[in-house]
């Protein structure tokens, strides 16, 4: 079964050709981050007009680079939630014009899902269940995943995403949007132990997190550096923030794969790049004798080729929706999509 997948949650416009959820037969995409470089982050309305820009040709380049006709595909997923609600409309509205043109079925997937989905594509071996860390600018999450389809949050942030400080904090330090690679680049020319850093907890909720100290904190020192005149250790800074996020991040992330009894953890999101983090989860898997599937960097960003992946899972699921489904910006990842 082949299915077109499309993905316009925020600043790439992404679409991809994937067989039966595991083979990649074509996957093209535009990034916008240059340009939304110009102003240290994404810019909704920007993003919504260069995705209108780029769909319809970025289309046709799938179809070319997977060798196939129109008249090949047999069904069209498309990221339906969360994301920015106007690049989300305009992926989901282009998608419906094909699957009503092509007469395919229409599968509503959940952004994170497909970071998840993701893993399938790298890891043909991959099934559920697993404990999931989803990872990215938008979201951090932990995910008790018991089927394809049947996913149940465990803990999660309670303020910002562990990737959005990221770029925060790469940002106080001069370094280009987005920040994640230029930061962990940055910290690889240290050891660290220079900076202290905030580590919070959530009393009564072992399993959630806040990164919203660890921004603070990371602006404040840079700040007062400045103020008195001080040299910033840049690369120890980035270092010590890096392993204060892992530090939130790896010991939940094992606690929770140890309530839920899941001895596989797969990791996903475009945090999931960062050398600190991953080099710590595959200590601590390692300790604890927990497979680990960490996804190949060029799939940790969001793709057109995860979105199809789960899709085919969905479609599986019987989860398929008509013209009348609608974007949404949030949504919880266990709920079902139909409208």
């Amino acid at each position: 079964m082949k299915i077109l997948g499309f993905e316009s949650s925020c600043d790439e416009t992404a679409v991809s050709l994937v067989e039966d959820g595991r083979t990649v037969l074509a996957d093209a995409v535009a990034s916008q981050a240059e340009m939304h470089a110009l102003y240290g982050g994404v810019v909704p309305e920007i993003a919504s007009r260069k995705h209108v820009e780029a769909i319809a040709a970025l289309t046709e380049q799938a179809l070319r680079d997977a060798g196939c006709a129109r008249s090949d595909v047999d069904a069209v997923a498309v990221t339906c939630a969360p994301g920015l609600i106007g690049a989300v409309l305009v992926g989901l509205s282009f998608a419906k014009s094909v699957a009503l043109g092509l007469g395919v079925p229409l599968i509503p997937v959940h952004h994170i899902r497909g970071h998840i989905a993701a893993n399938y594509l790298a890891f043909p071996e991959l099934e559920p269940p697993f404990l999931a860390l989803a990872i990215s600018g938008g979201n951090t999450l932990l995910i008790d995943v018991a089927g394809y389809t049947d996913m149940k949050i465990l803990g999660g942030t309670r303020d910002d995403a562990a990737g959005e400080c990221f770029d925060k904090a790469a940002r106080v330090l001069g370094l280009p949007y987005p920040g994640g690679k230029p930061l962990d680049e940055l910290a690889r020319k240290s050891r660290g132990g220079v900076y202290k850093l905030p580590h919070a907890h959530v009393d009564g909720a072992p399993l959630d997190m806040s990164f919203s100290g660890l921004k603070t904190a990371v602006v404040n020192l840079a700040h007062h550096a400045e103020q008195v005149g001080e040299t910033l250790d840049r690369a120890a800074l980035a270092r010590d923030f890096a392993q204060a996020v892992s530090d939130t991040l790896v010991p939940r992330t094992m606690e929770a794969a140890r309530l839920a009894g899941r001895k596989t953890i797969v990791a996903a999101g475009g945090v999931a790049a960062n050398s600190v983090i991953r080099g710590d989860l595959e200590r601590a898997c390692q300790q604890a004798g927990r497979r680990l599937y960490l996804p190949p960097l060029r799939l940790c960003g969001d793709n057109g080729a995860m979105i199809a992946a789960q899709g085919y899972y969905e479609y599986l699921a019987g989860r398929t929706a008509g013209m009348e489904l609608n974007a949404y910006a949030t949504r919880d990842i266990s709920e079902e999509i139909k409208a």
